[in-house]
């Protein structure tokens, strides 16, 4: 099982559509698994599954002002989903996180669709 401690990585924010209004006091974005996987069976790319405390397509769709009127994000009863990120251009720590995935409510789930997308093995530290 892939290792689950990571450092996060906290920004406030607060999303406005209209005359609703959504304040993220704080969000987290932790690493929750790291693997590896070889491009074109050569070249390593590394795959990480990330926790976030807010529905990532939920706040792009915020900020672009495309949500429906009674859109709310999907959340686990934690208040957390996980996404996959396997293509290169983000590590932990970098400004912006911009996920490969749709976001899941469980670990196991998210580290199923990782495997399942990508086009061979993938080695889990």
């Amino acid at each position: 099982m892939p290792d689950t401690t990571s450092r996060p990585q906290h920004r406030d924010s607060t999303i406005r559509v209209g005359r609703r209004t959504w304040t993220y006091a704080r969000r987290v974005e932790t690493v929750v698994a790291t693997g590896w996987w070889m491009y074109d069976g050569i070249v390593p790319i590394t795959v990480r599954v990330v926790m976030l405390d807010y529905d990532f397509w939920y706040a792009v769709g915020a900020a672009d002002g495309d949500l429906d009127l009674d859109e709310v994000p999907q959340l686990n009863p934690d208040g957390r989903l996980y996404y996959v990120r396997h293509r290169p251009g983000w590590s932990e720590g970098d400004q912006y996180f911009w996920p490969d995935s749709q976001g899941f409510l469980t670990l196991a789930e998210a580290v199923a669709a990782a495997e399942a997308t990508i086009s061979g093995p993938v080695s889990w530290e």
